[in-house]
């Protein structure tokens, strides 16, 4: 049985308001010199393609970012956040005046790069395990500031998203197990402190394993496990408990990893290891 896909959620607004603001004032500045040079009523047309084969993903902030610019400026899209182009595809056309078509050029594909770069990269590595249960959840380690974008992103290649911060889930780590004073403690701690949160612990060994088995948390990480280790712990969980493996996951070691049997594996390198995918806008 192949594993379900994520749902793909529209990302937050406010959220989006809040990316693109940043990168127009950090981009434009006091104002773009080198559009001021272009009279004021001038109109283009422009053409975004793709220069290589990915998953598309970041229309919200490509729209925004014009939008935000200039309400005069239209955009059509010919493709949609989620699906695979090919090199030579249009994506979509813009027009408007040309002083602000410009200005926005950059930033908008700065935005449409990067998240089709997370896209291309989720969607390659849900790809390997599709015939299998187990589901790829992506990490933290992702670009400052942009976190929630990259996390759509990583839905919109077929994966699916852990905790989105430091507050919605707990993940007890070998440093927190250790200031708490165990496993079964910790669990303890984080039931009392937050009743309802998810609560996943770490473990480095199948007798970590056990103790928190014993505690009843919600999820188990399996960090840095042998695959005959990863084996015994499906086989000792037995279901109890949602299991997840973690910790140096290749392309090369995935399919073997989800084979195991684990409900979920992470992989860090869904949002800090992408190469944004290559486009270019061009005036007609």
């Amino acid at each position: 049985m192949s594993q379900s896909k994520p749902q793909l959620t529209a990302p937050d607004s406010a959220v989006v308001q809040r990316n693109i603001r940043a990168a127009l004032a950090e981009d434009v500045g006091s104002g773009d010199i080198t559009a001021a040079l272009i009279s004021a009523g001038s109109r283009a047309t422009g053409r975004v393609i793709s220069r290589e084969d990915g998953v598309l993903c970041g229309q919200p902030w490509v729209n925004a970012v014009f939008a935000d610019l200039d309400e005069a400026v239209r955009l059509e899209w010919h493709r949609a956040d989620g699906q695979v182009v090919t090199a030579g595809d249009t994506l979509f056309t813009v027009e408007g005046p040309a002083r602000s078509l410009l200005t926005g050029e950059r930033c908008a594909l700065n935005f449409l790069q990067l998240l089709s770069g997370t896209a291309t990269t989720s969607h390659r590595y849900a790809d390997v395990v599709s015939e299998t249960n187990a589901k790829l959840l992506d990490t933290r380690k992702t670009i400052p500031g942009l976190r929630e974008a990259q996390k759509y992103a990583v839905r919109c290649g077929g994966c699916h998203n852990h905790r989105i911060g430091l507050y919605d889930a707990f993940l007890i780590k070998e440093n927190h197990i250790t200031a708490c004073g165990g496993i079964a403690a910790a669990v303890k701690a984080a039931m009392n402190y937050a009743p309802g949160k998810p609560v996943e612990v770490e473990v480095e060994n199948l007798a970590e394993l056990e103790e928190a088995l014993a505690a009843a948390c919600d999820r188990i990480m399996l960090d840095n496990f042998s695959l005959e280790h990863t084996v015994q712990a499906v086989n000792l969980s037995n279901g109890r408990v949602e299991l997840e493996a973690s910790g140096n996951v290749t392309e090369a070691t995935l399919l073997a990893i989800a084979q195991t049997g684990v409900d979920f594996i992470s992989i860090g390198a869904l949002t800090k290891d992408c190469k944004p995918l290559d486009l270019s806008m061009r005036l007609l």
